[in-house]
């Protein structure tokens, strides 16, 4: 060590001493009035003060060497941090190394699973195909079945009824138009006029009613044997009034 030194460190040691005697000195109390006026200050933190290390008198301290020293624990404490860090980030990789793996094995599995999934669903897709086109063939061969099962009792039935299918044919005819329909209504309806028995008295009589029933228009004159028969536009397709005819 320089004197330089040396001179500068017995300057500071009785620098330090006289403010460790300060701080230990009791301090004097202060009148309550004065307190009680003081407004209160900020409290400040406390320091404690630096006391450098004793050393026995009569050896030779070497400066450097302790310099040394805490270079040393420092370095070795710095030494540590790093072989502490770096442990942990192996440790860190190991972890995100495992993770990828555990990742893409997950990930294989999955794909495994997809895999057999989609054989089973074509599989399953290929069987209900096979199914359809079954069923489809076996409805196919019923019908064939019941149409041929058909073709035959129709034949059959032909043969035996086919002489009154032809009768029925024939008796049926040609089919009658509406006024052909309405003609034979009307001529079936229409019936000859029985009044050979009657007087000119119930000739009137008769004459009157059905004039008054609407049978007969009025202007055609009284109603006389000679158109019994039914001659002249009043009884064309008309049936007599009740009673008419009867003896």
């Amino acid at each position: 060590m320089s004197d330089a030194e040396e001179q500068e460190y017995e300057e500071e040691q009785p620098e330090e001493e006289e403010a460790a005697e300060e701080e230990e000195a009791p301090e004097e109390p202060e009148p309550v009035a004065e307190r009680e006026e003081e407004r209160p200050k900020p409290s400040r933190p406390v320091v404690p003060p630096l006391i450098p290390p004793k050393i026995p008198e009569g050896e030779r301290v070497d400066f450097d060497d302790i310099h040394r020293k805490r270079m040393e624990k420092d370095l070795l404490e710095l030494q540590t941090l790093i072989d502490v860090h770096f442990e942990q980030r192996k440790k860190e990789e190991e972890e995100l190394v495992a993770l990828k793996e555990r990742i893409e094995r997950r990930r294989a599995e999955r794909a495994e699973q997809q895999r057999f999934r989609t054989e089973k669903e074509r599989e399953r897709q290929a069987k209900l195909a096979e199914e359809k086109m079954r069923k489809e063939e076996e409805e196919a061969k019923k019908r064939a079945e019941d149409d041929a099962k058909k073709k035959k009792v129709l034949s059959n039935m032909g043969a035996h009824f086919g002489g009154y299918l032809v009768k029925a044919e024939q008796k049926r005819g040609k089919r009658q138009t509406g006024r052909e329909m309405k003609q034979r209504i009307l001529s079936e309806r229409k019936k000859p006029l029985n009044i050979d028995h009657m007087g000119e008295d119930q000739l009137r009589e008769f004459h009157s009613r059905c004039l008054n029933q609407g049978f007969l228009t009025p202007g055609l004159g009284p109603l006389t044997k000679e158109r019994k028969e039914g001659e002249g536009p009043g009884t064309v397709g008309l049936d007599p009034p009740a009673g008419v005819g009867e003896v």
